[in-house]
């Protein structure tokens, strides 16, 4: 699983945006499981290694710090946070890309 966020004020990707990955347990708690920052391209690869013991499947949801990542731009924003949830039903890669704004967003899912 991965994602990417493309700053679309800048034209370009949205390097050290800081990014959280829960699930959904049995119970309907969110568990963390891991959290990170893009890297230079924008990009988070790495999430729900096939070989770490998590299973793909589920209801998941990333969080992503979008208040944070404006105030390093100086810029204010209108959502401090974006919550996508999904669910994967199957062991195919998921893509999960933001385009964002300090006042807007659109997400879908990628390849």
């Amino acid at each position: 699983m991965s994602s990417q966020i493309l700053n679309l004020t800048q034209g370009k990707p949205a390097p050290d945006f800081k990014i959280s990955l829960s699930k959904q347990d049995d119970t309907g708690k969110r568990v963390t499981l891991d959290e990170k920052y893009t890297d230079v391209n924008g990009r988070i690869t790495d999430f729900l290694k096939v070989n770490n013991g998590t299973s793909q499947h589920g209801i998941f949801k990333l969080m992503y710090f979008v208040e944070s990542y404006f105030e390093k731009l100086n810029q204010s924003s209108f959502y401090p946070f974006i919550e996508v949830v999904f669910e994967i039903k199957d062991d195919n890669h998921y893509h999960v890309p933001i385009t964002l704004s300090p006042f807007g967003y659109s997400t879908y899912r990628g390849n």
